[in-house]
């Protein structure tokens, strides 16, 4: 999102990360002649405050309020360092000092005085509202003053008719933050984000769209993610988009991220599978202990063309392939540090 007036600096409504609905006002441009507006009515707010100090009548319990509204202000004005929050402070006391100035003027013999200044005042206000352009939310997500130019390109329905080639063409940096514009801001969808990769290996040339996998970022995290679309590249690689509804607010801020594709994960002893032995059906290693080998039957929960995850079968599990009570309390277990032969014979 940008106005017309983006050269004349931006300034902050909404801040970076808040989130917003569609319609409301997110950040706004200076008037050409915002500066001087801006001394003129910082010049009559001391001419305010000058002649409410030479007041010399009591005032209402309505003025005594406001001057506690403005100590609350100024307290929290100098316990805070964020622009927004200090800018958002010195708005709300100037203000009460309007407030006051107004009552003042009617209880005070020189009210007219006062009155006179608070006119001037309200013109050089308005002149300065009418200069400045207000920016609105097109959509409801989280703001973001992140903005490359990219924005129209990287959309998720262009990602089908992208490749590598065109993605490298960017020379974006992995890891790298996209830099804070001054000049426009962006809403985000706060919901899901999508993540474009090239793979070649056998797990992603037959995945399938739909599909629910594992993602790792780079500081360790795990999020889910669906995969969104699968495209063959002329490379022989597989150009997947995934879908995820987590971590969105930090993965937004970069453009290149690196990631772990985990597509499947199980927790066991990982041995090579020429260590498996096959027979009628189950599988078998062949531990060594002290000398002495046994054959130990073992659940293969998954498999490649080079290493198994086995684990224990559970007293119910062997059961069912028909086991009975003494076999299975009988029988001997795998462990962690126990020897197996790498290459048994049947």
């Amino acid at each position: 999102m940008q106005g017309e007036n983006y050269k004349n600096g931006l300034s902050e409504i909404k801040s970076e990360g808040t989130k917003v609905s569609k319609g409301e006002n997110v950040f706004m441009y200076y008037g050409s002649n915002e500066k001087n507006l801006k001394e003129k009515i910082e010049e009559l707010d001391v001419e305010i405050g000058k002649a409410l100090e030479n007041q010399t009548e009591t005032y209402s319990a309505d003025i005594q309020l406001i001057d506690k509204q403005i100590d609350t202000y100024l307290s929290k004005m100098l316990s805070t360092n964020k622009n927004h929050d200090i800018e958002e402070y010195k708005s709300n006391i100037s203000e009460a000092l309007i407030k006051k100035a107004k009552i003042a003027g009617e209880l005070s013999p020189s009210g007219s005085y006062i009155n006179k200044l608070i006119e001037q005042r309200r013109k050089y206000e308005e002149e300065l509202n009418n200069s400045q352009e207000y920016v609105k939310a097109e959509t409801s997500g989280i703001v973001s003053y992140r903005v490359d130019g990219l924005e129209d390109e990287l959309k998720p329905e262009n990602f089908v008719n992208m490749n590598k080639k065109v993605l490298e063409e960017y020379n974006l940096k992995t890891g790298q933050m996209i830099s804070t514009s001054l000049e426009a801001g962006k809403i985000v969808n706060n919901f899901e984000c999508y993540i474009v990769t090239f793979l070649d290996s056998e797990e992603a040339q037959s995945a399938t769209v739909g599909s629910s996998i594992t993602l790792r970022l780079s500081d360790g995290r795990e999020i889910d993610a669906d995969i969104e679309s699968i495209v063959l590249q002329e490379s022989g690689e597989v150009m997947i988009v995934f879908r995820t509804n987590k971590a969105v607010e930090d993965l937004v801020a970069y453009r290149k991220i690196s990631i772990d594709v985990i597509w499947w994960s199980y927790t066991g002893l990982k041995v090579p599978n020429s260590a498996i032995i096959e027979e009628g059906g189950l599988n078998y290693v062949v531990r060594n202990r002290t000398g002495y080998n046994d054959k130990i039957i073992v659940n293969v929960l998954k498999q490649n063309k080079n290493y198994s995850i086995i684990t224990n079968y559970t007293a119910d599990e062997l059961r069912e392939l028909g086991y009975d009570n003494e076999e299975i309390y009988s029988r001997k277990l795998i462990g962690l540090y126990d020897e197996i032969l790498a290459y048994p014979k049947k």
